[in-house]
């Protein structure tokens, strides 16, 4: 036993732990969870606690349905939002098959190798986070509705923006699990808010996502409200973007912020690297049929290109100094899976320094509105979810970096929901049913 986990036993037995969370993710990032008591814990680290991986979506079929689900020790946060006396914590875990290997769907371990592959040419990634989200009031019996709690709109401040103190209680909340929001503010739709928190390993930033997202909700629904993270919840308004913050690191300094020729040279074929791989990761990082609805409009990009500060572009170069010189990666929205949307962007900028990429000329124009002359010859991102899957389907840098049966699986399941939506009489109804209310 290792003293990480002779420590977390400690902690469990010194602190009133009642129950324990045992956490993953599905294959589409839907968060799930075992509850064990105290006493169990010993034998989750040792051997893992079993599951029907059969009833999860995506994963075994019935006759090999027995995954184990081990804590990663590292991960234990108790959550503030349940009562103090009887603690709740929660450990995100590796998933084992019977006899002790990965589970070939265990994304987190898919972003952990992806970045071991990256220390072993010599490089750390960080990551940040910008996510943004809506608030929609509740009916009397509690279940969501499309009205959004306020009307306000980029920065505004109260009466206007009525989430200032749900941000607050978030804010707050994130603090005592160990997340460290840097900033939030209401954004441009109409209850739409984002909150950003602080850069730190990949890994690391994935786990605080999906703690982000869950904790976004449980204060949501605990203010009589409903959280959505969908891509584009309401037509004709401002969609939810996930920003992707990242920068690299050689020996512990930032190469984005470097003067050397060296450093400058794979930082810009970093960039090169997941500019030319985007359309291809579409699929995973846009994963719903109305994450297209929002590419194209409202500073969302819709073609391959980049430049320094324009948010109409898919790669900007904020205005930064020091660590925080970084790029920017503005396609993703909310709905994906964060391992594998971390996995892929990460292994496409590390191919961009294997292969020694150029970096394309920028393009300071504002694509909105920008003549046919110049957007014609730019490549866009795919316009629908059955394009970007063909190009996934097609693609062995997809293939090579997450594996033959997570992209076969991926596909398969949406291609699934596909075929339900183009069965669907009414398009936004089940829109509301199957995505707004889940995401």
């Amino acid at each position: 036993m290792t003293a990480t986990v002779q420590e977390v036993l400690q902690f469990v037995k010194e602190n009133d732990v009642k129950f324990i969370r045992l956490a993953f993710c599905d294959l589409l990032g839907r968060a799930k969870n075992i509850s064990i008591m105290p006493d169990e814990l010993p034998e989750a680290f040792e051997n893992g606690i079993s599951f029907d991986a059969h009833a999860i979506n995506g994963f075994t079929d019935i006759t090999n349905s027995d995954l184990f689900l081990v804590p990663d020790p590292t991960t234990l946060s108790v959550l503030p939002w349940r009562p103090q006396q009887g603690r709740v914590v929660r450990f995100y875990c590796n998933i084992k098959n019977p006899d002790g290997s990965v589970f070939w769907g265990d994304t987190r371990s898919i972003l952990r190798s992806v970045l071991r592959r990256g220390e072993q040419m010599g490089f750390s990634c960080m990551v940040g986070a910008e996510c943004e989200f809506y608030l929609f009031k509740t009916d009397d019996t509690g279940e969501p509705t499309t009205i959004p709690f306020d009307q306000g709109g980029y920065l505004d401040v109260a009466p206007l923006d009525k989430g200032e103190n749900v941000r607050r209680e978030i804010c707050l909340c994130l603090e005592e699990m160990g997340i460290k929001p840097e900033s939030s503010h209401h954004e441009q739709g109409p209850g739409q808010n984002e909150i950003d928190f602080k850069f730190s390993d990949g890994l690391s930033c994935a786990d605080n996502l999906v703690t982000f997202k869950q904790v976004v909700k449980s204060i949501a629904a605990r203010n009589g409200l409903f959280a959505s993270f969908s891509p584009k919840p309401l037509p004709d308004r401002s969609g939810s973007g996930l920003h992707i913050n990242l920068s690299l690191a050689r020996n512990g300094f930032n190469v984005f912020r470097s003067s050397e020729k060296k450093d400058l040279k794979e930082a810009e074929s970093f960039i090169a690297g997941i500019l030319l791989k985007t359309p291809e990761m579409t699929a995973f990082l846009n994963p719903l049929p109305s994450s297209y609805e929002r590419l194209g409009a409202f500073e969302a990009p819709k073609y391959v290109s980049w430049s320094p500060g324009n948010r109409s572009q898919l790669v900007r170069i904020p205005v930064a100094t020091g660590d925080k010189m970084r790029m920017e990666l503005r396609s993703p929205d909310p709905a994906t899976n964060p391992y594998l949307a971390f996995a892929l962007v990460i292994s496409a900028g590390l191919y961009g320094i294997e292969y020694g990429l150029p970096l394309p000329d920028s393009l300071n124009v504002d694509l909105y509105r920008a003549d046919e002359s110049v957007t014609d010859s730019l490549e866009r991102l795919p316009d629908s979810l059955e394009e970007a899957l063909k190009l996934a389907a097609e693609s062995e840098f997809v293939r090579d970096t997450l594996g033959e049966k997570v992209v076969e699986r991926y596909i398969q399941l949406k291609q699934q929901e596909l075929q339900e939506l183009n069965r669907a009489v009414n398009k936004r109804e089940h829109f509301l049913e199957h995505y707004f209310k889940v995401i």
